[in-house]
């Protein structure tokens, strides 16, 4: 298999789509932690990594969204922060084999830096070093961090890949449409995220969560003024609302399929899917980029 970043440059390639709200649909309740099944059940999430391979996926991403310290506190003993990012990866190679890409998957940690917080830059910054490296050791290709909105904690994550796994980096920030146009929750726009995030040495600048495919295209539309460099988008399936107690995301496999032409012409050279996305999703994506 070629290095990541030489296949990124040979033309379209295909993410998975939700591990999450996937999870939940085979059982996972509301509320509780995804990366508990990679100690309770990684059955599952392995029959989860496998169903986005068969789907057409190229890249896997690991169960691993919480997973720092500061989220694993929540609900489990912060020492096996180590344990449970090598093992989610272990899961994910074992599914992806020597065919298919292994993203280690890096969220926002969920507390706040200082002033805002009580968190200085050193502690954050320690806690995705100890993360990432549990995912490289673990045998992921490269790190993707994800749903970030806060750029100044999106570069922390960088640094530590940077410093620690020294693998391929995707640094994904995710934006909400207003009348200033599109911004983070921290109020920085698309150009300020793209601009610090490409001179902090992303390979790949990217966007997911937050919205639709419809305002994804304009988001990908935007970031591509700013940047040269590849850019993944992974728009969620909707937005989500509230059907019986339960959150469910209405845009079709089919509907958000048909608008991958119009999201790779906006400047998406990777694609896949977060929040409501299913291997169905996936396989038609697939299908269209085949087409592409």
């Amino acid at each position: 298999m070629k290095p990541f970043l030489e296949r990124v440059q040979e033309g379209l390639l295909l993410f998975d789509g939700a591990v999450g709200t996937m999870l939940q649909s085979w059982g996972l309740p509301v509320g509780e932690a995804p990366e508990r099944w990679v100690f309770d059940k990684p059955d599952q999430v392995l029959r989860l990594h496998r169903a986005y391979v068969e789907a057409g996926a190229e890249a896997l991403t690991t169960d691993t969204f919480g997973g720092t310290k500061f989220k694993l506190a929540t609900w489990t003993d912060t020492s096996r922060v180590y344990e449970l990012n090598r093992r989610a990866a272990e899961l994910a190679r074992e599914a992806a084999g020597d065919r298919v890409y292994v993203a280690g998957s890096v969220g926002p940690t969920g507390v706040f830096l200082a002033p805002l917080g009580e968190v200085s830059e050193q502690e954050m910054f320690e806690a995705f070093a100890e993360q990432v490296r549990g995912l490289v050791d673990g045998g992921v290709d490269l790190i993707i961090i994800e749903t970030q909105m806060d750029v100044n904690e999106a570069k922390l994550a960088l640094r530590a890949v940077r410093e620690v796994g020294r693998v391929p980096v995707v640094a994904n920030m995710t934006y909400d449409p207003g009348k200033a146009g599109f911004r983070t929750l921290m109020g920085a726009t698309v150009e300020q995220c793209v601009r610090a995030l490409d001179e902090a040495g992303a390979d790949v600048l990217g966007t997911n969560c937050g919205t639709g495919i419809s305002d994804m295209i304009e988001i990908v539309r935007e970031m591509r003024r700013f940047t040269e460099k590849p850019i993944l988008a992974e728009p969620n399936a909707g937005l989500p609302v509230l059907e019986g107690g339960k959150t469910v995301y209405k845009e079709t496999a089919q509907e958000m399929a048909d608008r991958v032409p119009d999201l790779v012409a906006a400047g998406a050279q990777i694609v896949g899917g977060c929040c409501g996305t299913t291997p169905e999703h996936i396989r038609l994506f697939r299908q269209k980029l085949a087409g592409l």
